[in-house]
């Protein structure tokens, strides 16, 4: 056996985790020699912007079925069981990592020390191993990276072992397919499986961070981005895939903190990561200059096509999929906080992509709305996002992240409650959807207006314009904006047919209704006056 790169001084994968008898052990190897190897093992291209270019293979998303939890003393109080969080015995476990490790008998793998947590207090120290050089190329550019001070005698709190080459038998492993996602928080280990998604990697340490943070650190952990503006006023964006929380993040007046992951303590906002992973799709300078800039050499580009007999990327091929992505170190862009970390927040954005055109662009909600929306975490999917889908659906996911939270959703809201009494902090619904109809008859809020909305609000310009009530959601919106058409503030005002557009809200308010029935035996009754109220004609 073969030990490359810089080894930390208690780097024994035996000792700590049982990997024995493997073959080389790369070990902390920088980027360009992880592409070396990605490019000379068939893996990978270097593409004309100098990133390199890889497929996952079967998987280009998450597998949200496929991942699961081991229930036991320490879990099995706390965690929120169910179809999102699913049971998996610690014998199944130990018995499906003994099979990984047979597997990886004289194979070589890749090490990466990293971490978790921009704020020192809450520094979590991890080691990720992998079958693949760009998955851990992968955890390079999306964790934070240690100095080589550091590394020596680095000492890991949680292990990931993802061998996407190992494929479990359901039969066996107790496992519904051939991929898996294992997380054991007795023994601070997640086992991935049978999948070449890099977001396994790191939606897996997302959803340990949202377990220890706000169950033992009272820390609310988010899935949101977060930037902060010269005075120090940090804002945090939360939304689902397609809201424009990357997008809307990304301000050459502001600095990024993050894009995806962060935690709120009692005085700061930090990101859990080093990097960011942003979808690619339509991509283009013009519209997402900073995302673009970003993909140069160290980036690495997921499922993008190429122009024809070229290497240039072509971000406007689905061929492979839709979920494209990138990931990059957060050093890639310019504008960044270093460490990343800021300021509590002064604005929060719920950002909703309404395909519907029911909800107003921008809204200012109570706190008892704050708590409400935050767990319903509503967003609509449209025609051509997923097989099968023609036409608009709702989706909620509580916490606007719902595959990630171990907990209840409403230990969350409670903490975003908490934080928000007696504070001045201020709490937007943005709709990035649709306006003057839903999808298929109207059309989809420019950007330019949106950002120029929560410009308006970042900056108080919206703190002395008059407000109305908008019925049905009961939200407030303002009757003005800076740089934004008044016409357009109302939704009910920008529909053709009124009836239809009252008809389309008390639908769209009975399934927020509907939804949030799971949530009531745990929420108050100020969270629960705070729901929609549909009229009767």
């Amino acid at each position: 056996m073969d030990v490359f790169g810089k080894r930390g001084t208690n780097a024994n994968l035996n000792e700590s985790i049982g990997l024995a008898n493997l073959g080389n052990q790369f070990w902390n190897l920088s980027p360009s020699e992880l592409m070396e190897d990605t490019i000379i093992n068939g893996q990978g291209v270097l593409t004309d912007t100098g990133a390199i270019a890889i497929e996952t293979g079967e998987f280009t998303g998450r597998s949200p079925k496929d991942r699961f939890i081991v229930r036991d003393e320490k879990t099995e109080n706390a965690v929120w069981w169910g179809d999102i969080n699913i049971g998996f015995t610690a014998e199944k476990f130990d018995a499906l990592y003994n099979r990984m490790k047979a597997y990886m008998t004289g194979r070589d793998v890749y090490v990466r020390d990293s971490y978790a947590c921009a704020d020192d207090e809450f520094r979590l120290n991890l080691r990720i191993v992998t079958e693949l050089p760009w998955s851990n190329h992968f955890a390079h550019n999306m964790f934070l990276r240690p100095t080589d001070e550091e590394i020596q005698g680095f000492d890991p709190e949680w292990h990931v072992v993802c061998i996407p080459g190992f494929k479990a038998d359901p039969a066996i492993d107790g496992t519904r397919s051939a991929n898996f996602a294992v997380i054991n928080f007795t023994k601070k280990m997640i086992i991935i499986g049978g999948t070449g998604y890099t977001g396994e990697i790191k939606k897996g340490i997302f959803s340990v961070l949202n377990f220890l943070l706000p169950h033992e650190k009272n820390v609310l952990s988010m899935h949101c981005s977060a930037n902060v503006g010269k005075d120090g006023d940090t804002a945090v964006f939360f939304g689902l895939s397609g809201t424009g929380k990357t997008t809307l993040s990304s301000d050459p007046d502001r600095k990024l903190i993050g894009d995806d992951e962060h935690g709120w303590s009692a005085d700061s906002v930090f990101n859990f990561e080093g990097g960011c992973y942003a979808k690619t799709i339509d991509l283009s300078r013009e519209k997402e200059p900073q995302i673009y800039d970003a993909i140069k050499f160290g980036a690495i580009l997921e499922n993008v096509g190429f122009k024809d007999g070229s290497s240039s990327p072509d971000y406007e091929d689905s061929t492979i999929t839709q979920n494209t992505r990138v990931s990059y170190p957060i050093h890639h862009i310019d504008n960044v906080m270093v460490p990343s970390v800021g300021p509590a927040p002064k604005n929060i954005f719920f950002l909703t992509a309404d395909a519907f055109g029911v909800l107003p662009p921008i809204s200012r909600l109570t706190n008892a709305q704050a708590m409400y929306h935050f767990m319903s975490g509503y967003t609509a999917k449209v025609a051509g996002t997923e097989m099968g889908i023609t036409e608009p659906q709702t989706t909620f996911s509580a916490g606007f992240g719902a595959a990630f939270l171990p907990l209840h959703p409403a230990k969350y809201a409670d903490l975003l409650g908490n934080k928000l009494e007696g504070s001045d902090v201020k709490v937007w619904l943005i709709n990035t959807g649709w306006s003057g109809g839903a999808y298929g008859v109207g059309s989809r809020m420019k950007l330019s207006y949106t950002r120029a909305m929560i410009t308006a609000a970042m900056n108080g310009k919206l703190d002395n314009v008059e407000f109305q009530t908008l019925p049905v959601f009961e939200l407030s919106i303002p009757t003005s904006c800076e740089g934004v058409p008044t016409e357009i503030l109302n939704p009910r005002d920008t529909w053709t047919d009124k009836t239809a557009y009252d008809n389309t809200a008390n639908d769209l308010a009975s399934q927020f209704i509907k939804n949030f029935e799971k949530f009531e035996a745990e929420s108050s009754d100020s969270i629960k006056s705070a729901a929609p109220k549909v009229r009767v004609a």
